[in-house]
């Protein structure tokens, strides 16, 4: 169990986030088309997880805009904002924001992706929500970089987990 804090208050998740030099686990989830995708859909490229509680937050949100900048630049790399927002939501925040260089997936039916990574929070007014966490993974399926943000209102450490893709 990892603790994070929001707004300074303590919580927690269900787990910690998988280890590095471990395989990364497979998923099922989906996409804005409602289609289900999963790790083999990506298969021999790297993927760097931008994984967050819900697209309708601000700092979500900034994730998603900074890291759709920067996808476009990283060659054989594909970014996958995931959350437990409903497809509709992802798909209409992305076409408001003209984000194109992301995969948004949702978690929303079973939860099982925030479970089997460790990172669903399970107490506080955010419980059943993925945590805010970077982790990336390279085109072998082997997790290389992760981070678990301590304070859920603050951002990732983007340049960190970019450095990981080089």
């Amino acid at each position: 169990m990892a603790t994070i804090t929001l707004k300074g208050n303590e919580i927690h998740t269900i787990g910690n986030l998988p280890e590095i030099g471990s395989k990364a686990k497979d998923f099922i989830l989906r996409a804005t088309d409602l289609s289900k995708k999963s790790m083999n859909d990506f298969s021999g490229k790297k993927l760097l997880l931008n994984i967050f509680p819900s697209i309708d937050t601000g700092t979500c949100a900034a994730s998603v805009r900074n890291f759709n900048k920067q996808a476009s630049n990283i060659e054989n790399t594909v970014v996958l904002c995931i959350s437990r927002d409903l497809p509709f939501a992802q798909a209409r925040f992305c076409g408001a924001e003209g984000i194109d260089n992301v995969v948004m997936l949702s978690d929303f039916n079973t939860g099982q992706f925030g479970k089997d990574y460790g990172l669903e929070i399970i107490d506080g007014p955010l419980e059943g929500l993925h945590s805010r966490c970077v982790i990336v993974i390279d085109e072998n399926g082997k997790i290389i970089y992760t981070e678990q943000v301590a304070e859920i209102a603050y951002e990732p450490n983007y340049e960190k987990a970019l450095d990981a893709l080089k």
